[in-house]
């Protein structure tokens, strides 16, 4: 099926400018010409170019950077699944690091939220904290 580029950003949730942003970052493949009967210039896309750019997206989504998604790209063409395997390890530990980061960020609020419904005299508990 041929599809514009605004196909193509639709069936990818995303706009046409981050299509083209793709593109120009080498994530997606310029388009094909359109064949016979296609409007002069115009420019088509298939259901290739629509599982890449919800590939970009769901890796974009899990945390990996354009480069690492770029990467990634790379080793599916090599069908390096190890050094896939790795790269899926990093972001877990990162994704991980993260999560225990808000944890303690939600725990600390939270002291600091009963802290201030607990009286109300003095300064706000909450105010105080983010004060200083």
């Amino acid at each position: 099926m041929a599809m514009t580029i605004s196909e193509l950003a639709r069936a990818g949730g995303v706009g046409v400018e981050t299509v083209r942003f793709y593109q120009r970052r080498g994530l997606l493949a310029d388009p094909r010409p359109a064949r016979h009967g296609g409007a002069p210039g115009r420019r088509h896309y298939g259901d290739d170019e629509v599982r890449r750019l919800r590939f970009v997206r769901s890796a974009q989504r899990a945390g990996f950077t354009l480069d690492e998604v770029a990467r990634l790209l790379e080793l599916d063409r090599m069908n390096d699944r190890p050094a896939a395997r790795g790269m899926a390890r990093e972001r877990i530990a990162a994704l991980d690091a993260r999560i225990a980061e808000l944890e303690m960020a939600r725990s600390s609020l939270a002291k600091l939220a009963k802290a201030c419904a607990g009286g109300a005299d003095g300064p706000c508990p909450i105010l105080e904290a983010f004060d200083g």
